[in-house]
């Protein structure tokens, strides 16, 4: 049968081979293009700029980039504009591909096209006279690469196809072409396909090196994120420009191109009905259904494999696919098999590099054709959803939200930048408003035209239609952002709006009380960033310390009550007095903290300044464990929040090398992986005893405890030990949907804080939401004082989770510390760096880190 498989692919697709042979001549252009179509021989080739033939070898992101220029510079169908840059500066493009009349009149044509996002005057426009646009993005996954490959012979066909047909189509499309929306880690995996490809033969085996890429691998960023769940957080610089372009235009369709298991087929939208966000209108739906139709008959005439309305789903609003479905467009997720290399055995046949780009090719050209015969329609869907969206708006019991922290300015201006990048508009509050203080907080009225996206970022959803999601199942950024916030209704009016926010304006301010001090400074541990400023001090060889108590000191004009975590900087101590001055002067410029000079060790209340009550502080040496058994992504978080935010060097050393390690060099060291070797446990388990500081979440809890280095407990399920109870029988078709309802894909929960541990230094308020994606729970600790985090009775604040696991997570330990030897164990069961936007639970890792030494050992487990 198998061989029988083999030879009818071969058959059908040319390219697909029965067996590990000599390297075939590679395809040629011919193999991608429509037949009887002429081309502009003054148009290049991708072959005449790269070298090679598409599909031959993984094209390199900078013979992308130079293909993509020498078409803009050949053709008046196509201008071509740098977006951003990436973390590894290499540049984001954008190619506008249209008929020369249009370019001519391009900025005319965009000021009328966004009126369709404008209900007051979108009745006005004769849509048979609009061109739609589409936007083609690819590659979103660096080792996914046949969309960006594909891109190659998309552009060529896009620039040089001649007749009416072509001509018709760019009279009436405005096409923009994003090639590479990953060039780091495209590069990064056409360098592991390039130089692991035989030159003679295709090694077509699995388990060849050439199909096993070393970790991290290529499919996500320079620090490891997924960027196709970026698109609304909008946490890098690729996505904040990727996105500023979607806006700049609001495409019709955005197409977003993938891979997916070698032994897959390929996927469509349509995902699964059931799974649709409801925010999304059935009409979305609906088109996306008709143009699947064309994708359809592409795919029939090439007899490729695929599928549809299965797998997949459009509930996240973070993935390329799905964003646009609450900004008024049409998005399409493509999944091509992947070959994962230049040729691999597959359940199929052997599957070939050049088959993979075909049929991302042909789903490009099936998109335009599909929004020429429809463009009247989805133009329609545009207006319609900002007209309808107005129209809700209009009627919406919400009227406003309001947030912000008044402790902690960065955390409440980065929500505001957030939202103002999904082109929301933020104002200042004007004056107090309950808890909310003038100044400190921001308002943002519902009845604008992105109604439905402030709806999906500030919603508390926890009733679903189905319970298995591809993705998180919730997203209040509030929340991520652990700020307070509160619906408005009759109480709102327009004189709550202050200034508008603006990214042009953004900044942090702080300041210094008082002049330079003489006796020593002091700055609270509110502000989100300060875990930067005390580095800043402590990387300098400036000594410092944590108040484990409140006092009230006297500071200028006054006196001031210091609350726990308090750092001060006292003066005496220090060798070099002006290099002090020097960096709090750096703090309070682009740090936004408030320091204060405290002239007198004495305080009026609570411990004096050489109290034993203020714990020495060290300038922390930081590792964390990645390599095999480390997931990528949450080593990546890590290392962003060091690198990007805080302003901290984190060495990252493969589990694997561990044993060999001096460790000697750090005082604390992160893992949330698993894997690690008994000899390097041992040296681990050495470095603990002698004072380091470890800290474990999520998988790592596990490894911990099978060390003996976490002493903690599982939370058991309420029926274990009980006599067994008849089995219900279920029908095997819902076994993957049961299985999936018991798992936690991405929910927000209740969690309880002591804001006098070092744990929860800087917190002001015991209710902290937390992000958990796992079903590990433990026990609080035995110690009354070693869970300085746990979650409440009631612990669902929103998105999914069945009752089984809410009644384990509750009253549960969400850190424990355990002692071991002279050193400390902080087991954290979930990840509070997720994604770089879950921002209010980074204090917590900080913390961990700067101030886990100082927990007392009478107070762990």
């Amino acid at each position: 049968m198998k061989a029988f498989v083999t030879t009818l692919f071969s058959l059908f697709f040319g390219v697909m081979v029965q067996a590990q042979v000599l390297n075939p001549e590679p395809v040629t252009l011919d193999y991608y293009l429509p037949d009887n179509v002429t081309y502009n021989s003054e148009i290049p080739t991708p072959s005449e700029i790269l070298g090679s033939e598409v599909g031959e070898w993984h094209v390199r992101h900078d013979q992308l980039v130079n293909y993509m220029y020498a078409v803009a510079e050949a053709s008046d169908r196509v201008t071509i504009t740098e977006y951003a840059r990436t973390y590894e500066n290499r540049p984001l493009l954008m190619l506008t591909i249209t008929s020369p009349e249009n370019h001519q009149n391009i900025d005319e044509l965009k000021e009328e096209h966004l009126k369709l996002t404008d209900a007051s005057v979108s009745d006005d426009l004769d849509l048979s006279q609009m061109p739609a646009v589409v936007t083609m993005s690819y590659s979103v996954h660096g080792n996914e690469p046949s969309g960006s490959n594909a891109a190659l012979p998309v552009v060529y066909y896009l620039a040089a196809a001649q007749g009416p047909e072509i001509d018709a189509m760019l009279e009436n499309t405005i096409i923009n072409v994003d090639p590479s929306i990953n060039p780091d880690g495209l590069d990064r995996f056409a360098h592991w396909a390039n130089t692991n490809k035989s030159k003679n033969v295709l090694v077509t085996d699995p388990n060849s090196r050439e199909f096993d890429e070393t970790w991290p691998g290529g499919r996500t960023n320079h620090y490891w994120f997924d960027l196709n769940r970026d698109w609304m957080p909008m946490i890098h610089p690729a996505s904040q420009g990727r996105v500023a372009k979607f806006h700049e235009w609001v495409p019709q369709v955005l197409t977003d191109h993938h891979e997916m298991g070698t032994n897959s087929t390929f996927f469509f939208q349509p995902g699964i009905p059931s799974r649709t966000h409801p925010l999304t209108p059935q009409r979305n739906q609906a088109l996306t259904g008709a143009i699947a139709e064309y994708h359809a008959e592409a795919l029939d005439d090439i007899q490729s494999l695929y599928y549809s309305k299965e797998s997949f789903d459009d509930f996240y609003y973070g993935k390329g696919s799905t964003y646009p479905d609450v900004n008024g467009s049409i998005g399409i997720l493509f999944e091509q098999a992947s070959s994962r290399g230049h040729a691999q055995e597959s359940i199929h046949g052997i599957l070939e590099f050049p088959f993979t780009i075909r049929n991302q090719f042909v789903t490009s050209l099936s998109t335009l054709e599909a929004v020429q015969e429809l463009k009247e329609e989805l133009l329609a869907n545009t207006r319609e959803f900002y007209q309808e969206a107005a129209e809700e708006a209009g009627d919406a019991p919400i009227k406003a939200y309001v947030f912000g922290e008044e402790a902690d300015q960065a955390r409440t201006k980065h929500l505001a930048e957030m939202l103002e990048r999904n082109q929301i508009n933020v104002y200042e509050l004007a004056s107090d408003y309950e808890d909310f203080k003038s100044g400190k907080a921001y308002v943002v009225p519902t009845n604008q035209k992105q109604y439905k996206l402030i709806t999906a970022m500030f919603e508390r959803r926890t009733e679903f239609t189905d319970s298995l999601f591809y993705d998180v199942s919730t997203w209040t950024m509030p929340y991520a952002f652990n700020l307070p916030f509160a619906e408005l209704n009759r109480d709102y009016n327009s004189n709550m709006l202050g200034d508008e926010f603006s990214l042009d304006t953004f900044e942090l301010n702080g300041e210094l009380v008082g002049g330079e001090a003489q006796y020593a400074y002091a700055f609270e541990w509110d502000e989100y960033y300060a875990p930067r400023a005390l580095y800043r001090l402590l990387g300098n060889g400036v000594r410092a310390k944590v108040a484990s108590q409140t006092f009230k000191s006297v500071i200028e004009n006054g006196a001031k009550d210091f609350d726990y975590g308090t750092i001060i900087v006292p003066m005496g101590i220090q060798d070099d007095p002006d290099k002090v001055h020097e960096i709090i002067q750096t703090i309070t410029e682009e740090d936004g903290i408030t320091v204060y000079e405290l002239p007198t060790g004495l305080t009026p209340s609570g411990i004096d300044l050489g109290s034993g009550s203020f714990e020495n502080l060290r300038d922390p040496k930081v590792a964390m464990i990645g390599g095999s058994g480390s997931n990528s992504s949450e080593v990546g978080e890590a290392w962003h929040l060091f690198d990007q935010r805080y302003h901290m060097p984190l060495s990252i050393i493969k589990s694997d090398d561990l044993g060999g390690t001096d460790l000697d060099r750090y005082n604390v060291i992160i893992s949330s992986g698993y894997g690690i070797s008994d000899g390097a446990a041992e040296n681990l388990k050495e470095w603990v005893r002698e004072g380091g500081t470890l800290i474990v979440f999520k998988n790592a809890i596990r490894w911990a405890k099978s060390q003996g280095l976490a002493n903690v407990e599982y939370v058991e399920d309420e029926d274990d030990g009980e006599e067994e109870t008849e089995v219900e029988t279920r029908p095997y078709v819902k076994a993957g949907e049961d299985r999936g309802a018991e798992v936690i894909g991405g929910s927000i929960f209740n969690t309880k804080i002591d804001l006098t541990h070092p744990i929860g230094y800087g917190f002001n308020r015991e209710d902290v939401k937390v992000f958990r994606n796992s079903t590990l729970f433990i026990e609080k600790g035995e110690n009354p004082y070693s869970t300085p985090l746990y979650y409440t009775d009631d612990p669902l604040a929103s998105g999914y989770s069945n009752d089984e696991n809410l009644e384990r997570m509750k009253g549960s330990g969400a850190i424990v510390v355990s002692g071991y030897g002279s050193g400390n164990v902080i087991a954290m069961t979930d990840n509070p760096n997720f994604r770089a936007f879950w921002y209010g639970t980074n204090k917590l890792f900080a913390n961990a880190i700067f101030f886990g030494h100082t927990i007392s050992g009478g107070t762990v487990n």
